[in-house]
């Protein structure tokens, strides 16, 4: 499994649009300074994914997020492919007796497919909306990863990259 965290809140970017010929959209624009992370874990394998929302990107978070990984797929062994962010390297991290960790090559956010995952949570639910509260961005967000979680044929089509599906 590919691991990553990506980071969601209520500072929006006007993006691009298509619009009728002739009609000016207006994007509202806000930069409010909260924000919440989604952790995901995916399989390109399969399509397999689990995520969770957090209020941080730390230790203790990583550790409730591998313990998820670890107890919905209890009786795998999973090898667990992520960045090396600060808070996973850290001495308190607690990797399930389930569970490898391998970490990818530092500054190289190209070479994990669940950025993509990202990419696709953006464009799908975020592009061009404005959040009155965190709780709608947190709501929007599950929403979202719940869909992509269900559609395990969506999710390999998103990050199913030859290179990596060869490598299994």
């Amino acid at each position: 499994m590919f691991q990553d965290e990506g980071r969601f809140g209520r500072i929006n970017k006007p993006k691009l649009c298509w619009w009728p010929k002739g009609i000016c959209p207006r994007v509202p624009c806000q930069v409010v300074r909260e924000y919440t992370y989604a952790y995901a874990a995916v399989s390109p394998q399969d399509g397999k994914m689990v995520s969770l929302v957090l209020p941080y990107a730390n230790t203790d978070c990583m550790n409730v997020f591998l313990k998820e990984v670890s107890d919905r797929f209890p009786e795998d062994h999973i090898v667990m492919v992520m960045d090396c962010a600060a808070w996973q390297r850290s001495k308190t991290l607690k990797i399930p007796e389930n569970m490898e960790i391998y970490p990818l090559l530092p500054y190289s956010p190209e070479l994990n497919p669940v950025e993509n995952i990202w990419d696709e949570v953006r464009e799908k639910g975020f592009f061009n909306e404005i959040f009155k509260c965190m709780k709608d961005v947190e709501t929007r967000l599950c929403d979202i990863l719940h869909d992509l979680e269900t559609d395990d044929k969506r999710v390999k089509g998103i990050m199913g990259w030859k290179w990596i599906l060869s490598m299994f």
